[in-house]
């Protein structure tokens, strides 16, 4: 085999050249929508941070409810006394959650994303929906456009 021939190129060619290692926007609106939670004092019925199905069996509810549809989940219990990780698989993206029963804090996010469809107000919903119901009285929230 023949090593590849490189013609070799000017530097008025070069400085020319179309720049392509920076991003560039992009004209249409972003296809996802990236809600994260820090939910600090978490006052809420306890088995939403102890018992694994009592808490994935609310997510699911929670995301039917909010018109989003599940492909998959995992819940995990920690434990006795101890909290819960777990995840939902969308056909949009995912929910995740993860419980600190002994601190009272929840971490969780929802990601929804789509070409053809805004799924914002559904992503808040669902968000809103699982937020509220840990009753937290000190949440931080960060909402990220993605593109």
């Amino acid at each position: 085999m023949q090593p590849l021939q490189t013609t070799p190129r000017s530097a008025l060619a070069l400085a020319s050249a179309p720049d392509t290692t920076r991003l560039r926007p992009v004209a249409r609106k972003a296809p996802g929508l990236h809600l994260i939670g820090d939910l600090h004092g978490c006052r809420c019925d306890a088995r939403l941070m102890h018992d694994a199905a009592y808490l994935e069996a609310f997510c699911k509810r929670a995301v039917a409810d909010a018109g989003l549809t599940t492909v998959g989940a995992l819940f995990h219990s920690f434990g006795e006394g101890a909290g819960v990780t777990g995840c939902i698989v969308l056909a949009e993206s995912h929910l995740s959650i993860h419980t600190w029963p002994e601190d009272g804090y929840v971490t969780l996010d929802v990601y929804v994303c789509s070409y053809s469809t805004d799924n914002s107000a559904s992503a808040q919903q669902l968000f809103d929906t699982v937020a509220t119901a840990f009753g937290p009285t000190e949440p931080h929230l960060h909402r990220v456009e993605r593109a």
